[in-house]
């Protein structure tokens, strides 16, 4: 070394130590705070990466709470749903228990009555009652409301979910292609003659009976008696041009009418026939039919539809969803398919029944259906609808609960887990092998140092020249 204006041994020494300091303070960097990348310089595409599985993880977590908390309101309507099943069997044993008329005194039915009363009191006590910070749950407040509904084609709708985008309302568009029929038979030998009495059986779907007639009956007197047992039965008659025509009182394939001969002549245009569903498209799209019910479940809609006979022909009715239901956010991102909506219909003793039949309110004193009234297989009939309405919203809500609610937290858990591996394998120290780093980088800033103090005095050398 000749030359001292330049020290070209102390500028690649410089760099040298100036590459290991900045090697030491990242290795003591990433140390000290745990992270492999601190800064997009680190690792841009690693910081990309781990930035949008943090996004992701907190989606998933935010997910995991919000299904837990539906989870804990599905329990807490179901809880309310229980105690009213349990009101409702005790209201069971009463009306059975009021049918025995001839064993009860009036004190023992008026006693029962009120037994009733409390009843029908505590199931809307409890369905204004049931609430999740301070929603109401089973008061209808989660029930999904409908516009346009044809009340001359539809007798119930019952909207069991729906995915109402953006809370836009659903067109929801029934269409009969094939219409339901009862089942039908009859007799076409007129009035019997004077000298052949008959006996004849008549059954259908509620049961069956036995029915005499004397010589000379005309089919008006038939029409009479057979319409007389028809509530045992489940078969009415009318007289067609003189002729006898059994139809069953109900619509479907289920339903049957079966006319036999016990004694006398008497031939029937058959021994027994049946009914027919009604064909029924929702949307477009086959449902499934039980004379004029219809029922239709899909990803986006779960619905059912009690069609009125005025609407069994070929032909279509719309109506819209326009709101309503529960809808939780099941979801790491807000979108439509990760919404998962139910309807928690209205429990209250002016809801269970139906239109057709009654409602549960009807068994209250004074009211049309109480036990002293003398209508107690209406009442029944009730019951049993509100038994079947409230353990149908139970099962409905527990599968809910079960394979929708339980199975996203579990599937979100699992997905939760990977992603936090992954951004962890990005992001995150590995300590054996920083600590490795740490040595190595203490290691070269040293003997850089030390080769920098000897570069830096190598110029003194050129002073010997001078002597």
């Amino acid at each position: 070394m000749s030359r001292i204006n330049t020290n070209v041994s102390s500028l690649i020494a410089q760099r040298v130590l100036r590459k290991n300091s900045n090697m030491l303070n990242t290795s003591l960097e990433r140390l000290s705070t745990g992270l492999k990348i601190n800064k997009g310089s680190d690792n841009p595409a690693g910081l990309i990466a781990s930035e949008n599985l943090r996004a992701e993880k907190v989606g998933i977590a935010t997910a995991i709470n919000n299904a837990e908390r539906a989870a804990n309101i599905i329990g807490t309507a179901e809880g309310g749903l229980s105690e009213v099943s349990a009101l409702l069997t005790e209201l069971q044993g009463l009306v059975s228990e009021a049918a025995n008329s001839g064993g009860l005194s009036q004190e023992e039915v008026d006693a029962n009555q009120l037994q009733v009363d409390a009843i029908l009191s505590s199931i809307n006590r409890i369905a204004q009652s049931n609430s999740f910070q301070g929603i109401k749950l089973l008061n209808g407040n989660y029930a999904y409301t409908t516009s346009g509904v044809s009340t001359t084609n539809f007798a119930n709708v019952r909207v069991n979910s729906a995915r109402l985008p953006d809370g836009a309302a659903v067109n929801v568009v029934v269409a009969v292609t094939q219409s339901a029929q009862t089942a039908t038979l009859g007799y076409t030998g007129g009035d019997l003659g004077a000298n052949n009495p008959v006996t004849i059986e008549v059954a259908g779907n509620r049961g069956a009976e036995q029915l005499s007639f004397a010589g000379g009956t005309t089919i008006a007197q038939m029409v009479t008696a057979i319409n007389a047992v028809k509530d045992a039965t489940g078969v009415s008659a009318i007289n067609s041009g003189g002729n006898l025509r059994l139809y069953s009182v109900g619509y479907g394939s289920s339903q049957y009418v079966s006319l036999s001969t016990i004694s006398g002549t008497f031939v029937p245009t058959a021994t027994i026939d049946y009914g027919r569903d009604a064909k029924v498209t929702i949307n477009g799209a086959a449902a499934q039919a039980d004379g004029l019910t219809v029922s239709y479940r899909s990803s986006n809609l779960d619905i059912e539809i009690d069609m009125k006979p005025a609407f069994n022909t070929v032909g279509n009715s719309s109506f819209y969803i326009s709101g309503g239901g529960a809808t939780f956010g099941l979801g790491s991102k807000v979108s439509e398919t990760d919404k998962a909506s139910i309807g928690i219909a209205s429990v209250t003793t002016g809801s269970l029944g139906d239109v057709a039949t009654g409602y549960l309110s009807s068994l209250a004193s004074g009211a049309t259906n109480s036990l002293s009234s003398g209508n107690l297989v209406t009442a029944q009939k009730i019951i049993d609808k509100a038994i079947r309405q409230v353990s149908q919203l139970r099962g409905r809500l527990g599968a809910f609960q079960k394979f929708t609610i339980a199975a996203t937290i579990n599937s979100l858990g699992v997905a939760y887990e990977n992603a936090s591996a992954a951004e962890s394998a990005i992001r995150d120290t590995d300590f054996a092998e920083e600590t490795a780093n740490l040595t190595r980088a203490q290691i070269l800033s040293q003997a850089a140092t030390t080769v920098l103090a000897q570069a830096n005095a190598s110029p003194q050398n050129a002073l010997l020249l001078l002597r």
